[in-house]
């Protein structure tokens, strides 16, 4: 009985810190950017930057026409490339990373930040594979 509580308990521990870090996220994309569907990327993407934050090798595989790679993990020490004065069109597969990149172009005084709802998956335009 003890240990079914132990790992019940535990359990609950886990889904309570999974929620808690989905909703730090989703704070962070809610003060960061808003978030737009496919065809606003679409139709504004001539005159914007595109950003896709996964990894390299994701990247690669398979990414929307026209849009350059920053991963996130490298966003903070790369905000130079990314003008001001521009739009800011980002997306990845899960919303974790682009959050943190929404949150760092922010701090660095980016005003006109925008999130490919539902990511790359929800992506129906021209994609481009570099494989």
């Amino acid at each position: 009985m003890d240990l079914l509580m132990f790992i019940t308990v535990g359990a609950l521990l886990i889904l309570i810190a999974f929620g808690l870090y989905y909703a730090y996220l989703w704070f962070l994309r809610k003060q960061s950017a808003e978030m737009v569907d496919s065809l606003t990327v679409r139709e504004n993407m001539r005159h914007s930057q595109v950003v896709d934050v996964r990894q390299p090798a994701e990247f690669k595989a398979k990414h929307i026409l026209g849009a350059r790679n920053i991963p996130s993990s490298e966003m903070k020490l790369r905000l130079n490339e990314i003008r001001k004065d521009q739009a800011v069109y980002l997306y990845d597969d899960n919303m974790a990373e682009v959050s943190r990149a929404a949150r760092a172009l922010k701090k660095n005084g980016h005003s006109q930040i925008y999130i490919l709802k539902g990511g790359f998956s929800a992506w129906d335009g021209k994609i481009k594979s570099d494989l």
